[in-house]
């Protein structure tokens, strides 16, 4: 399927691995020119290579942390009239919380929720204007199924899930959908890093951890982070002007309800 996209501009946030690189390469061999953000700049721009060379499309870099006031001007610098924007930010740490103090919120909703807000604010009037516009949040499945170690991610997510309930429904007669994504288990870094907590209160290693969490899932497996990229590009087509105001689940079917 030709998505109609090829020749739009897109920022991708937080792209230089994991989730959001794969959305970045999804959109890229549509055909889609793609500013990336990322906080380590070497990383980053190895991964914009690797992006210009499978695609032959325009891949730009803006280094910086997309939860800070400079970290999005860069991006918009570099970008000022995206047609696509796909907001991604690493997600807060687990604990408990009364372990965490004011300092300790006020990041998690800076990153994971004020962040892609801030960035919706400062480019949908212009794809009102132009009559085009795909906004995609990359949240998580602790929206739909709230993990209690990550109360600062459920939190500050299903602020921004909120929020873009309302104003999605106001700006799709412009042709400018936004769409939430919340990905489950998928095979990343970060991944494995929230699972070392887990193995070690089984008293497994992580590789064990994720063999039975891998088990343990419906599909039998984790995702593949190709499959997350091509449901972000589709929801960025032109196919999906009548989808908005959407939370989509990829999970292998973990989450075990009907809505």
């Amino acid at each position: 399927m030709d998505l109609g996209i090829a020749g739009r501009q897109a920022i991708v946030c937080a792209a230089s691995k994991g989730l959001g690189r794969a959305c970045a390469f999804a959109l890229a061999r549509e055909g889609v020119h793609v500013t990336l953000t990322a906080r380590n700049a070497e990383m980053l721009e190895a991964t914009a290579e690797e992006i210009r060379k499978a695609s032959g499309v325009t891949v730009t870099t803006a280094a910086g942390d997309i939860a800070t006031e400079e970290g999005r001007a860069a991006a918009l610098a570099a970008c000022p009239e995206p047609d696509i924007l796909v907001n991604n930010a690493g997600g807060p740490p687990p604990g408990d919380f009364r372990d965490w103090e004011r300092d300790d919120w006020i990041r998690a909703l800076d990153a994971n929720m004020l962040a892609p807000i801030l960035l919706i604010k400062a480019t949908v009037d212009g794809m009102i204007g132009r009559r085009f516009g795909r906004i995609v949040n990359i949240t998580s499945a602790a929206v739909k199924a709230p993990i209690p170690i990550l109360g600062l991610s459920n939190g500050a997510r299903t602020g921004l899930t909120g929020f873009v309930a309302g104003l999605s429904r106001q700006t799709v007669k412009h042709n400018v959908t936004i769409n939430n994504l919340l990905p489950g288990p998928f095979e990343t870094d970060r991944l494995r890093k929230t699972m070392e907590g887990g193995a070690k209160a089984n008293g497994r290693s992580v590789e064990e951890e994720m063999a039975q969490r891998r088990k343990d899932n419906p599909a039998g497996r984790f995702g593949d982070p190709e499959e997350f990229g091509a449901a972000c590009a589709f929801l960025c087509s032109a196919h999906a002007g009548f989808m908005t105001g959407q939370n989509v689940l990829l999970d292998g079917g973990a989450f075990s309800g009907t809505l």
